[in-house]
């Protein structure tokens, strides 16, 4: 499997190759963690993890609705995974830590709450929080600190911050979004992809890049056709998932690609609107499909017309952590994680792509394109590649770095969508 980078840089075409999150204020949806059915201005925890003496607290400050299908469902689940697996944890969290659903409260302020209920280990579950999730270490010098995303603690990265209490965990999803593309190229029928993108950032750049280059790849050299038939739109629509007033509504954004020729939505979002979408346009007629994000069980929301779901297993990184914070021995560290390429859906796998029901007879194919990513005999960020703009991404024959995938600046030329 895999192994967390810690340092130095390697080249994309290494047997773990370099290739992620949350950066998003995320909107209303379900019930204040624990106590409450309804939202409030003020964070309260969840109830059910009263720390005895003998207790390992672990808490969790989450932006998004712990159950909203997508990023912090995942989580969420993953944390569950740990309480079953180590002796003595319990799991604290505060949910829909946003200022759409709870403004003027920080991230830091609800670690805060949570440790004083008891928390010896702290996990801010989104991009957003990475200076929270700084300033709580900084505060806390006694308390573990994970980070789900960002790089402060990337020595080789470009904010690396000297802090030895606090880590990043993320998740090399940019495997899982090259086979996600990879499925919306094989099941097109018009040629037409549509991606559901959040706000735009590095990290989302970065997805869907990466979606693009596995679209890109499988449309070329399986199918056969010609590059300028491939078109491949991105949408951002301004946050992690739809804030009415706020930013765009991904149902209609879904519905637009579909009323427009579009012919596959990939999602990048947290919510489910490109799979609910999806089937609503099926049964109406339209030969359309969906490609999920996030949650393992996402095609499972409308299965017949499901290419697949990229997805991560966060219980792995999660599990390893807290027993090392446990036993006192988890010092700073950067863990991206990839695909266990023995099989990328066992639990030893950090990132996985569950292939769906529209697949049909092209799944044979996807096989073969992910055994070429995990033998590297099948690399998709090789040169020459171009920025949007014009200017080289990689130059002929050359191969991304990390550093050189984790910042993404610009999309790649050959997509059509904003890069900023």
């Amino acid at each position: 499997m895999n192994q967390p980078v810690k340092g130095n840089a390697m080249s994309f075409v290494d047997r773990s190759f370099a290739l992620s999150h949350r950066f998003g204020y995320v909107a209303a949806l379900g019930m204040l963690v624990g106590a409450c059915s309804s939202p409030t201005p003020t964070p309260t925890a969840s109830p059910s993890a009263q720390a005895s003496g003998n207790d390992y607290t672990v808490g969790m400050v989450i932006v998004g609705p712990k159950d909203d299908g997508g990023w912090n469902q995942a989580q969420y689940e993953g944390m569950q995974e740990v309480v079953q697996k180590v002796p003595g944890v319990k799991f604290d969290y505060v949910d829909k830590v946003n200022p759409a659903d709870r403004p003027n409260v920080k991230g830091a302020q609800v670690a805060d709450e949570l440790i004083g209920k008891g928390a010896k280990l702290v996990i801010f579950n989104s991009d957003d929080f990475k200076d929270d999730a700084l300033a709580t270490a900084k505060k806390h010098p006694n308390i573990t600190v994970v980070h789900a995303s960002g790089d402060y603690a990337w020595k080789d990265g470009k904010n690396f911050k000297n802090q030895p209490n606090l880590s990043n965990i993320m998740g090399r999803m940019e495997y899982g979004k090259m086979m996600a593309g990879c499925a919306a190229a094989l099941g097109t029928q018009t040629g037409k992809i549509g991606y559901l993108g959040p706000l735009i950032n590095d990290e989302t750049r970065r997805y869907a890049s990466a979606a693009y280059l596995g679209a890109k790849y499988c449309w070329e050299n399986y199918l056969k056709k010609k590059p300028a038939d491939l078109k491949f739109k991105v949408t951002w629509i301004g946050f992690w998932f739809n804030i009415p007033g706020v930013t765009l509504d991904p149902t209609k954004v879904v519905n637009d690609y579909f009323n427009g020729g579009y012919d596959v939505v990939m999602s990048g979002i947290d919510t489910p609107e490109a799979a609910t979408e999806t089937k609503k346009a099926a049964a109406a007629g339209k030969k359309v499909k969906y490609v999920h994000y996030d949650l393992k069980t996402g095609c499972n929301l409308a299965p017949d017309v499901c290419l697949g779901v990229p997805y991560y297993n966060w219980g792995l990184p999660y599990t390893d952590a807290v027993k090392k914070a446990k036993d006192g021995k988890l010092t700073s560290e950067f863990v991206w994680l990839g695909p266990d390429w023995k099989d990328i859906n066992s639990p030893d796998s950090m990132i996985g792509f569950l292939p769906g029901n529209a697949l049909g007879e092209q799944k044979a194919t996807i096989d073969t394109f992910i055994k070429g990513l995990g033998d590297g005999s099948v690399n998709p960020y090789k040169g020459p590649l171009n920025f949007q703009d014009g200017s080289a991404y990689l130059k002929a024959g050359e191969t991304a770095t990390e550093q050189q995938i984790w910042y993404m600046p610009q999309l790649l030329a050959g997509m059509e969508g904003s890069s900023k």
